[in-house]
């Protein structure tokens, strides 16, 4: 499928995975070939691709070689599907930006900042940072532009940034930054351009239900708090990670089973959550599944719930009430009986959720009586960084 014209490249760089995606120049722009590269460090590395020329649902895979950098490997792959030469820039999800609060092209000088923030999220930022370097070494006059997932939440007032410690660590750059941020811009402008009036002038609360997930508050169209932190562990329960922890727990594991602070981080960020509550698994899918034959599966479920709706009752008094509640991410957008568990008795708030829009995921999923507006909005970080680079690089369409 070689591309008639220029093409840009998103890429977004997890833990164990590389999600890519093609956009050609507009206007609009145009999605294409699209995909994962998943288990990068396991054994059966692969590529999974979706190719919209074809059936629009229709994924397919190869095996990445064993020993070949998942990146190289990558880039030949595209060469050989799009044509080489053809994509004219990359826009790269960078999890942690620090102060760092627009999207910016990618030089030495952010490449070493960014190394040196790389302790702040030792689970995103290396990989991140080694994935630019090899673009830079491979093609060098590609032009690359980061896009911070924490410049969304440059807003936060004072009282929501700032964590209970001695003041010489905030002097040191240790404050609640959040995250999602890229997730969050794409909805706002969803809700604009849906006509939502709460999008530029109300009370939103956003809610980034995944693997990852965190909750928004948003009034006139700017971020005044968020549940993530000085790192994404923070706030909510989510599939692998616990959310808010005591942090006298970390002492306690240390005096009571030797717990090292990578193991300590390793505990906190990949066994807990879901998967730590349930014992079986870290998908929401599964534990819908198994709840009326497994408790550990009932408990994961009702907890998230349990939490994410408190926290939702936070933000409606940080906003002073609430206008407009979206859900998006995997659980966020699929998952009605979370939905529906997490709404439930919220109508203090005015909200009153329509079991068939529920059921159907239909785009408003709130009563014609509620005042609170409910939607659900599939969200699109690949389409905010392409249109980052646009914009950064003002490539022409």
């Amino acid at each position: 499928m070689n591309s008639p014209s220029p093409c840009l490249l998103t890429l977004n760089r997890g833990s164990s995975s590389l999600k890519f995606a093609i956009y050609q120049l507009g206007p609009p722009l145009q999605r294409g070939l699209s995909g994962t590269v998943e288990r990068i460090g396991l054994a059966g590395t692969i590529l999974r691709f979706q190719d919209p020329a074809g059936t629009p649902t229709e994924r397919q895979s190869e095996n990445v070689p064993p020993g070949a950098s998942p990146t190289t490997y990558l880039l030949d792959w595209l060469d050989q599907r799009i044509g080489a030469g053809k994509i004219v820039a990359v826009g790269h999800r960078v999890v942690h930006g620090g102060e760092h609060s627009a999207p910016e092209r990618v030089s030495p000088a952010l490449l070493q900042d960014l190394e040196r923030l790389s302790p702040y999220d030792p689970e995103h930022l290396p990989g991140e940072i080694a994935l630019m370097e090899a673009l830079r070494v491979r093609h060098p006059q590609l032009p690359q532009v980061a896009c911070f997932d924490t410049a969304f939440h440059r807003t936060l007032p004072r009282m929501a940034r700032l964590l209970p410690l001695p003041r010489r660590y905030e002097a040191l750059g240790i404050r609640r930054f959040g995250f999602h941020g890229l997730s969050y811009a794409f909805l706002l402008q969803e809700l604009s351009r849906l006509g939502d009036p709460a999008a530029t002038q109300g009370r939103v609360i956003l809610a980034h239900l995944g693997s990852g997930s965190s909750l928004a508050a948003v009034r006139d169209g700017v971020s005044i708090d968020t549940t993530m932190g000085f790192t994404p562990t923070a706030g909510l329960p989510m599939s692998t990670r616990t959310g808010d922890l005591d942090p006298g727990l970390f002492s306690y594991l240390a005096r009571t089973e030797s717990l090292t602070a990578e193991q300590f981080q390793h505990l906190v960020n990949h066994e807990s959550g879901l998967l730590g509550i349930s014992e079986t698994s870290s998908d929401m899918r599964d534990l819908l599944d198994r709840e009326s034959s497994d408790i550990r599966a009932a408990e994961a479920v009702s907890y998230y719930c349990y939490q994410t709706r408190k926290w939702l009752g936070a933000y409606a008094a940080v906003l002073g009430g609430l206008d407009t509640l979206v859900f998006a991410g995997g659980i966020g957008e699929n998952a009605a009986p979370v939905r529906a568990r997490i709404c439930a008795g919220l109508d203090y708030l005015g909200l009153e959720l329509s079991e068939t829009h529920n059921q159907a995921a239909a785009a408003v999923i709130s009563t014609a009586a509620s005042r609170v507006t409910v939607r659900v909005v599939p969200t699109d970080e690949e389409l905010i960084i392409a249109r980052s680079v646009v914009e950064v690089l003002r490539l022409a369409p």
